[in-house]
């Protein structure tokens, strides 16, 4: 970002400040939310992201095992469990005219694209290799039958792939 040292007004910049525009609730799956798995054990546990989450508008984290909403600052916690559709018409409802934002894993946003509830994505690429984890796609050429795709390197070394409905 162009505060950081060395940033800029560039690519990377313009849609990190893009990221919240026009979003009144988030879709997450349970592991972005957090480590455990199975049954909740630990209610203390509250995000990876402290008393401060980033996503300012109520969150529906995708789960088996139900647990009590809960604020941290102007985020709401809502854990769900149902398909991708009657999660989707929860969000809208509290999105209350605005977009609703897919935060992810790849689990989740691969349950929403095989039910065909996605609308535009934005894929930001780096060029490190993490190791291990769940891909998204073998190649982003899997989503052109329904999707429009402008592959977007920048400056910084990231490559955006920005899918919009055809």
């Amino acid at each position: 970002m162009r505060t950081d040292p060395g940033g800029s007004r560039g690519l990377d910049d313009y849609l990190t400040r893009d990221y919240a525009h026009n979003i009144g609730a988030e879709i997450m799956g349970r592991n972005k939310f957090g480590p455990q798995r199975g049954p909740w054990h630990n209610h203390e546990w509250r995000g990876w992201w402290g008393d401060e989450p980033p996503f300012r508008t109520p969150v529906f984290v995708m789960t088996h095992h139900k647990r009590p909403s809960f604020t941290l600052s102007d985020t709401t916690f809502h854990f769900v469990d149902g398909d991708p559709a009657r999660v989707l018409e929860q969000a809208r409802q509290a999105a209350q005219g605005k977009d609703v934002r897919l935060g992810g894993g790849a689990t989740t946003i691969r349950q929403f694209l095989d039910a065909d509830l996605v609308d535009t994505l934005h894929v930001a690429v780096s060029p490190v290799k993490l190791g291990s984890g769940v891909r998204l796609w073998e190649s982003p050429d899997e989503l052109l039958d329904r999707f429009h795709l402008e592959v977007v390197p920048s400056p910084s070394g990231v490559t955006h792939h920005l899918f919009w409905r055809k």
